[in-house]
């Protein structure tokens, strides 16, 4: 049964991970947005990375050889449970793939309308399903939230759109 996994790449190397890895003939899904980059006085916008240094590849681990994925140029490792690739829910990847635009970059959500203290839910990641406190915006495209774990709150930086505002009912 093929199913996608969490890859995760060297820093700045997930184009080339990704590149290496078709080559290879493995399906692979590399999520990118528009950020904003400021540097001397100047403002442009450049592809990023939705998920720094992770990207996701479409494997059956019991059909396909996924053991060469771990020497893959770019790549650090897979992520895995015990000896077996995790499987990454695919209506996580689905729902990435239906934010895609015409060029294929993720559309962002916009956090405009949420104010420091305000309650979230995050909606995608390994943080799935947990709520928080909304603190600030960092860039156009990440948030810092605040979590209670262990009896603390704990900051934490996810993309604005793994960010939703939770169903009041």
């Amino acid at each position: 049964m093929t199913y996608w996994c969490a890859v995760h790449t060297h820093a700045l190397a997930e184009s080339k991970a990704a590149f290496h890895l078709r080559q290879q003939g493995f399906k692979v899904f590399l999520p990118r947005y528009r950020k904003t980059r400021r540097h001397a006085r100047r403002v442009e916008t450049v592809p990023a990375p939705l998920f720094p240094r992770y990207l996701f590849v479409a494997l059956d681990p019991e059909q396909i050889r996924w053991r060469p994925i771990l020497s893959t140029v770019g790549v650090c490792g897979l992520v895995r449970f015990g000896a077996k690739p995790a499987a990454v829910p695919s209506e996580i990847v689905a729902a990435i793939r239906s934010r895609e635009d015409d060029e294929g970059y993720v559309a962002t959500t916009s956090v405009a309308d949420l104010r420091a203290g305000d309650p979230v839910r995050i909606v995608a990641g390994p943080l799935s399903d947990l709520d928080a406190l909304f603190e600030c915006c960092n860039d156009n495209d990440r948030v810092t939230l605040l979590l209670e774990l262990l009896g603390r709150h704990v900051r934490v930086r996810v993309p604005a759109l793994a960010v939703a505002k939770p169903n009041l009912a």
